[in-house]
């Protein structure tokens, strides 16, 4: 099954996939496939740097719980207000200094949207659990990427590609791509 095409409802499912995964998700310290991080930290990160994106162009999201005191309460509330900003402002003009302009919920969607997206397969797998990404998206995410590959790697934001065999499965090529090992399980 395809995801939405529509910004707001494509959020509002990859981030529900990612509420699936935080509400099944029992040890918050249990590593993640990101290296030096815990399933605490992949929450951490999609609620800490996400805010910051949106300050530079002038959108400021409501403050929540922290995650150290509730990864549960901070990523439930964080992921509401992103809602409710590409459900509601969506369509208002949104200028950040190094992307430039576009729609509020193009932003969203091209920037923050796939990173819910790419990190639930960290969560899941620091959890123990299946994530479920729509392997369409996944194969969208790696062409564009695969096309701009210099400029991702240059910015230190993507580790380097772990080898998967071309005939694996997209998720696997595309976790691979951003510098995972689609093998990757925590340690026993």
């Amino acid at each position: 099954m395809a995801l939405p095409d529509s910004p707001a409802a494509r959020h509002a499912e990859v981030a529900g996939e990612f509420s699936r995964l935080v509400d099944a998700t029992s040890d918050w310290s249990a590593p993640a496939p990101v290296d030096g991080w815990t399933a605490r930290d992949v929450v951490d990160h999609l609620v800490t740097w996400f805010p910051g994106f949106l300050a530079s162009g002038g959108v400021e999201l409501p403050v929540g719980p922290a995650v150290a005191d509730d990864p549960g309460a901070a990523w439930r509330q964080h992921a509401d207000a992103v809602q409710a900003l590409v459900t509601e402002r969506g369509e208002e003009e949104f200028t950040h200094p190094h992307v430039g302009t576009q729609p509020l919920a193009q932003a969203v969607d091209r920037f923050y949207t796939s990173d819910v997206f790419m990190h639930s397969w960290d969560l899941a797998r620091a959890g123990g659990q299946d994530a479920r990404l729509d392997e369409d998206f996944a194969g969208e995410l790696l062409g564009g990427m695969s096309a701009m590959e210099d400029v991702l790697r240059s910015s230190g934001q993507y580790g380097d590609p772990v080898p998967v065999p071309a005939d694996a499965p997209v998720v696997d090529r595309l976790m691979g791509f951003i510098g995972r090992d689609p093998a990757w399980r925590p340690p026993a």
